[in-house]
């Protein structure tokens, strides 16, 4: 790997979630379906599948996991996806609820064979023998106590809480503290003047019977004694009577928020935690510092996931296509990086299918890892720089092809790009690879398809305070274009910068990010013309604390941008993903809340979402993966939202070779069930001319209308996505004539998601179309 990342921290080694002990399972094979029957109800997360390493039959390839609690009804798969077809284990993750029977299904084998190869292993030596895919090895996780419930937090107005004991003499330790929303206080079992030995136990009367579907635990944030390790959970309707545990385990010894996940969702008065050991082993103690109940969630609030859906590769980086795909993208390997290897591993979802297909590129000699990446004029993908730090290449989506273009002047690797409005391809920073020079800016025509380097426009002007030096100062830069070839460099640094691109270049300070530090590993989206939100990132690339901040930044009041500080994200975040939506909004994912390479710990699991009217993010429903380093998101012509990837580090736990698709509240009834939508019902022509006036047609009426360019994102940065509402004119029932922008520096060309929204905000499935 290279030295600019080091060795991945300890705990990428090891599993979120604990390994389900397999004593008592039983295992039965039947055509293209494996399924394990544990005799109990327990937590499960994922599946891990381990392909034979030797010998002949076939390895699984295709496949969907199904859960089920008592083995006759099967609902929809919580997993699908595609394999690589290598000897490595693979963990298939998926939300994490309770089953007693898993599924696993295989729809396509390596080399097109399908069902579970002739050969007979356990899968324990405590299980039945069974058939399984080609002598595999499979394995299950629990829960992996992830710090946030999937659905929001239930108010505690008017509970109480009790405890079998607590310290009152030296301390105030009282139960009550771990329902104050302070994490300042604590309940703490007795220790004076004689310590109550464990188990020791906490029950909260919410005073009404409610659904409850999960348990959140913050442990003392002042000391470590008392840390709860072994825990059960248990409900009750009168406070007398507790029926067996509805989640049980062992937590972590540290002290980031935890969750348990019950077996079920459970209507209930009383819910009790009992601590039956403390997670250090230190001594006989337990303590709190808060407890929150969950209990299902409200889709039409909060959103909600797909399946999700496994990638032969971790998705690095990602493009939406037209045609309704995804490109995605990786290095040299599927599940790690290094060197200059010259190829890359590309796979295209389908994303009316789901399908997933692989790709080794070879023919334009580039390893395509950490680049830099720009939509171009046509719709085609311009990738350049990363392990092969000098190389360029493109891909054409109408011919699914890839193919060189000239290698740029100056090496380069974790850079940033933009389309100008111009049509030429503007790059900049990028000290992760190619050697010591600096990463002054320079241009790619469109035209001659040669790079021109810009000397007026060195990289230092644009750089953090990073300690650890220009090649994490200068990576992931935030870069919007405007009008006459300018660019916005507005961020991560906290200095701002306005950038020309004709002659020479040139580049001039453009004032601060209002109180912002550096924000290293944040994002910057354009959600209106000439309006930007930025939100999160660190004053370093890792091991420092990320913000919660965001700000916005306003091109239309001058020449000098205007930098407000808006409302704070509920977490810290870096590494994160940031979309604008079609009505405006900007949604979050992921993140941590200190950066560092390739580890899962301190990982944000709830999203949120920005609204520019009141300037405030408001909770979504929670993910099933950590998506940190490495991830990625992007919009959907629908509407809805993929999210994916992190890690790429080879044999560690943190790999995620998977996505999944995030339908957001506004597509969504209280019952998850679709809002009705507008229709497009014209089929506008491909290409619209800036300053063009585009007529359309609509079965409903729609109150405003949106263009999204279609993106391309790595390392948390897309530079290209951009929101650009259209005025119009109704012109009779169902008609109306779209208003074009004619300054390329506001509909920058390109391939851009064109949607109808109604007065409720729904938006329509959008209509694919190039401008400019």
């Amino acid at each position: 790997m290279s030295p600019h990342h080091g060795v991945a921290p300890a705990d990428a080694m090891r599993p979120t979630a604990p390994l389900l002990t397999e004593s008592g399972w039983s295992v039965a094979a039947s055509g293209t379906s494996l399924t394990i029957d544990m005799h109990r109800t327990d937590i499960v997360s994922a599946l891990v599948y381990q392909p034979r390493r030797t010998g002949g039959g076939s390895r699984l390839i295709e496949y969907a996991i199904r859960l089920s609690t008592d083995g006759r009804h099967w609902p929809k798969p919580v997993a699908t996806g595609t394999l690589a077809d290598d000897s490595t284990a693979k963990t298939l993750n998926f939300a994490a609820q309770g089953a007693r029977y898993i599924r696993l299904s295989a729809t396509t084998a390596a080399g097109g064979r399908n069902g579970w190869a002739a050969g007979t292993e356990r899968i324990s030596s405590s299980s039945s023998p069974s058939t399984l895919a080609s002598r595999a090895a499979v394995h299950l996780l629990g829960d992996p106590a992830l710090p946030a419930p999937s659905t929001a937090f239930l108010p505690v107005d008017g509970w109480t809480v009790s405890a079998t004991d607590e310290e009152t003499t030296q301390a105030n330790g009282r139960a009550a503290n771990v329902l104050d929303g302070d994490p300042a206080t604590l309940w703490h079992s007795r220790w004076s003047p004689k310590t109550v030995r464990l188990p020791h136990a906490l029950v909260i009367d919410m005073h009404q019977t409610t659904a409850v579907s999960a348990l959140t635990y913050q442990p003392r944030q002042t000391g470590v004694n008392g840390r709860i390790g072994t825990y059960a959970i248990s409900t009750s309707l009168d406070g007398v009577s507790f029926g067996a545990p509805v989640a049980s385990g062992h937590w972590k010894d540290d002290a980031t928020v935890k969750t348990a996940t019950f077996t079920r969702a459970v209507s209930a008065r009383y819910v009790r935690l009992v601590a039956l050991s403390e997670a250090g082993q230190r001594g006989l103690w337990s303590s709190a510092a808060e407890i929150r109940l969950s209990g299902p969630s409200d889709p039409s609030r909060f959103g909600s996931w797909g399946p999700v859906t496994g990638f032969p590769l971790v998705p690095v980086a990602t493009a939406v296509l037209p045609g309704n795909k995804l490109l995605a993208w990786s290095a040299y390997a599927v599940d790690r990086y290094g060197g200059s290897n010259g190829y890359t591993q590309t796979a295209i979802m389908d994303l009316t299918t789901g399908r997933v297909t692989q790709r080794r590129v070879d023919n334009t000699g580039h390893d395509m890892f950490c680049p830099g990446i720009a939509r171009l004029t046509d719709g085609r993908v311009l990738v350049t720089g990363g392990s092969n730090a000098s190389r360029a290449s493109i891909y054409d989506p109408r011919t699914d092809s890839w193919s060189s273009t000239a290698d740029m002047n100056i090496a380069r690797g974790y850079q940033a790009m933009t389309l100008l409005s111009s049509g030429e391809a503007f790059v900049l920073g990028g000290s992760w690879s190619g050697g010591d020079s600096a990463r002054d800016g320079e241009v790619w025509s469109a035209t001659t398809h040669t790079w021109r380097r810009l000397p007026g426009v060195p990289v230092a002007s644009a750089m953090t305070a990073d300690p650890r030096g220009a090649y994490r100062a200068d990576n992931h830069m935030w870069l919007h274009a405007t009008s006459q070839g300018r660019v916005l460099q507005l961020g991560p640094s906290k200095q701002m910068n306005w950038i020309t691109t004709d002659g020479d270049g040139s580049i001039t300070p453009a004032g601060t990010r209002a109180d912002s530090q550096d924000a290293m590993n944040g994002n910057a989206v354009s959600y209106d013309i000439g309006k930007l939100l930025t939100l999160g990132g660190a004053p370093a690339y890792e091991n420092a604390p990320a913000t919660r901040r965001a700000y916005t930044v306003d091109l239309n009041s001058g020449s000098r941008p205007t930098a407000t500080r808006t409302g704070d994200m509920a977490a810290a975040r870096a590494f994160s993903n940031s979309i604008v939506l079609p009505d405006g909004k900007v949604a979050v994912f992921g993140g941590q809340e200190t950066p560092v390479p390739f580890s899962d710990a301190r990982s944000v699991m709830t999203p949120e979402i920005w609204d520019p009217a009141t300037g405030r993010f408001t909770p979504l429903a929670t993910m099933a993966v950590p998506r940190n380093y490495h991830s990625t998101a992007n919009l959907l012509p629908d509407g809805r939202i993929f999210s994916g990837g992190g890690g790429l580090c080879g044999d560690c736990a943190t790999n995620h070779l998977d996505g999944a698709i995030f339908t957001p509240p506004y597509l969504l009834n209280p019952d998850g069930s679709e809002r009705t939508r507008p229709v497009i019902t014209s089929t506008p022509p491909s290409h619209v001319a800036l300053g063009s006036t585009l007529p359309v047609s609509t079965g409903s009426p729609v109150s405003a209308f949106a263009l999204v360019r279609s993106g391309a994102a790595t390392h948390s940065t897309d530079n290209d996505q951009r929101r650009v509402p259209l005025t119009f004119r109704q012109a009779g029932e169902g008609s109306y004539e779209l208003s074009i922008p004619s300054d390329p520096g506001v509909a920058l060309p390109g391939t851009y998601l064109l949607f109808a929204l109604n007065a409720d905000g729904v938006p329509s499935v959008a209509k694919v179309i190039s401008v400019g």
